[in-house]
């Protein structure tokens, strides 16, 4: 399957195109930055693509063939109050129109764990919960098919437990790694029971081990 994965140099987007490569599928790397993806992949192997969530015109190129999407765009801490606006909302806003235009069949956000508490402390910084569930409920109402997973804390190293989902605004509390994510976001490719669903996940010691497809269809 060719995935586009937006935000591919980022820590979690680097962490999914491997992720796909393991599982067999064709990952395109859509970046701002060509030379910063080139210097990433060095060794070819990811077709890497130019693309800009903020600039809508630059997206329907970079979406050409591609059948899913895994969207791990995030705005970074800065003093400029529109950038989760612009990056968190507006830019995935403008993704989820390019892929209805381009054909896409299933759209897979990474999110965030508690985007409903709008007093939550995160939304100190310009509202960035806040902007995420007004993108992942544009999405939702695209008709795209679509699975929005809502990570606890990222972790860049492993946490040493297993991933525990469960259904929109149950989970308020915990972490998980990167690779977990890029894991789950993957193997919802396809997965009839991830479909048109909102995952919440953390990693937790005492869990014990259980395939994803499983655990998807524990959600309602």
């Amino acid at each position: 399957m060719n995935v586009a994965v937006i935000g591919a140099t980022g820590r979690t987007g680097r962490r999914i195109v491997t992720a796909l490569q393991q599982a067999g599928h064709s990952p395109i790397a859509v970046v701002r930055n060509l030379t910063k993806a080139q210097q990433q992949w060095p060794n070819g192997g990811v077709d890497i693509r130019l693309g800009d969530v903020t600039q809508p015109q630059t997206l329907g190129s970079a979406l050409s063939n591609c059948e899913s999407i895994i969207c791990a765009t995030g705005a970074s801490p800065s003093l400029n109050p529109l950038d989760p606006f612009s990056v968190d909302y507006l830019g995935t806003k403008n993704l989820v129109d390019a892929a209805k235009y381009s054909g896409v069949q299933q759209f897979v956000l990474v999110s965030s764990l508690c985007v409903s508490q709008f007093f939550h402390p995160l939304n100190l910084f310009w509202l960035i919960l806040y902007w995420k569930q007004q993108a992942e409920r544009y999405l939702q109402n695209s008709g795209l098919t679509y699975t929005i997973v809502r990570p606890g804390g990222l972790k860049d190293t492993e946490e040493g437990g297993y991933p525990v989902m469960a259904a929109a605004d149950t989970l308020f509390e915990g972490s998980i790694s990167r690779s977990q994510v890029a894991d789950i976001c993957v193997a919802a490719l396809g997965d009839a029971a991830a479909k048109n669903k909102i995952i919440e996940v953390v990693s937790r010691a005492d869990q014990s081990p259980v395939p994803y497809s499983e655990l998807f269809r524990c959600i309602p």
